[in-house]
């Protein structure tokens, strides 16, 4: 459906990775990273107040990093991490904004954003994150992940979508509806709790290894695997200074494995709840996403546990980095105005030709939408963004998302 807003975007806010979908046909990917200068040097050096993404990673030993989401949330107690996430979304939409061409000024009122929380997400983390966005849009919209996910590829009926990032797994079961409480669940056996088991297991067995959190996140992005690993996995460390090359095969498989049987379980659970006459029509329109969901053999390892229950199929998304800002942008563009929650944003305000506190850099990837974005009338059966399904096949591990 038409309306006066200007710019409307979708905004998948991950753990690891955040992405952001707008309707001017533009979207950008950063790394869920926010850092200020330690100190009067770092700042020289630096000569920015604030550092965003992967010039912050690059750049941490300078800074006061921040990962200000934890399990797809904002850090609950932290006020750093609020001012993080605060910062991270005014990046977000002034990327958005800095996409659009030949539109004039654009003020914050214009703006009209959704945005993806974890699926069973607590009524005071909404309110986090509502106060985090409040004066970056005029209107604001929060949705489950996994739903903006369904929204977005059009599995809207007898469908169920398993969405795995680095904070949280979030499933959700579509009923040709909006979803309700008991048709969604979120565990946090996803992305970070992999890397903490590797973590540690890493260090058990080379206790004399040096290596940080970052490089064993890179390993399980480079290397992860369910079942049997295709050839060993080496990483080189330093040992007491020298370069050292260790096998971690087993390490990571127990790791990346970890999560398999919670995974197993709520799906096959949720499918039980499905009415009866419906349920073999769920078990075979499974749609895995995420980063964490890229895992080799992560989607046949599921499609082993439906056997149990007369069989199915897991449809794997092999580049899910938009598919969640894709489906917030679908459902911005078609929501009626009723459906909106109005923030308190000065008209005056504008963001064209501004930056954001500090800014990040323009490493951040941009990548064209696959085909125009236009209006459509309503709906939860209506589609509008060119958010669709990659194809059923897996391969390695990408973008950790939410």
């Amino acid at each position: 459906m038409a309306n006066s807003n200007k710019l409307q975007v979708g905004i998948d806010l991950g753990t690891s990775r955040s992405a952001i979908s707008s309707s001017a046909g533009q979207r950008y990917v950063v790394e869920s990273y926010v850092g200020w200068p330690l100190d009067m040097v770092a700042r020289k050096v630096l000569k920015r107040d604030v550092l965003i993404g992967t010039e912050a990673l690059q750049n941490r030993p300078m800074l006061d990093l921040h990962r200000p989401l934890e399990r797809g949330l904002i850090k609950e107690g932290s006020e750093k991490a609020e001012m993080a996430v605060r910062e991270l979304l005014r990046h977000l939409v002034q990327l958005a904004i800095d996409g659009m061409e030949g539109d004039g000024e654009i003020d914050f009122a214009q703006v009209r954003a959704v945005v993806g929380v974890p699926a069973e997400a607590l009524r005071s983390s909404k309110k986090n994150l509502r106060k985090a966005m409040d004066g970056l849009v005029g209107s604001l919209m929060i949705v489950s992940e996994p739903f903006a996910v369904a929204y977005g590829l059009e599995a809207l009926l007898h469908a169920m979508i398993i969405d795995i990032g680095a904070g949280t797994a979030d499933f959700c079961v579509m009923n040709g509806r909006y979803p309700t409480e008991d048709d969604q669940r979120t565990l946090t056996a996803a992305g970070d709790s992999i890397d903490a088991l590797l973590y540690s297991a890493v260090r058990e067995r080379f206790p004399e290894a040096a290596f940080s959190t970052h490089m064993v996140r890179g390993w399980k992005e480079d290397h992860s695997f369910v079942g049997s690993a295709q050839t060993p996995v080496k990483v080189t460390v330093p040992v007491r200074g020298k370069p050292t090359e260790i096998d971690i095969t087993r390490e990571l498989k127990v790791a990346c494995e970890s999560i398999v049987p919670p995974l197993t379980e709520t799906m096959i659970d949720l499918i039980s709840r499905v009415d009866p006459e419906y349920q073999e029509r769920v078990r075979n329109n499974i749609v895995l996403t995420g980063g964490t969901g890229l895992i080799r053999g992560l989607g046949p390892a599921l499609e082993e546990a439906l056997e149990e229950i007369g069989g199915g199929r897991v449809r794997v998304i092999q580049d899910p980095v938009f598919v969640g800002s894709d489906g917030g942008l679908s459902i911005a563009m078609d929501a009626p105005d009723s459906d909106w929650e109005k923030l308190g944003v000065p008209a005056s305000q504008s963001l064209q030709g501004s930056s954001s506190q500090g800014g990040g850099s323009n490493e951040n990837a941009k990548r064209p939408a696959s085909s125009p974005l236009s209006a459509a009338s309503g709906g939860v059966g209506s589609r509008s963004s060119a958010a669709a399904g990659a194809p059923a096949t897996s391969g390695p591990i990408g973008a950790d998302e939410s």
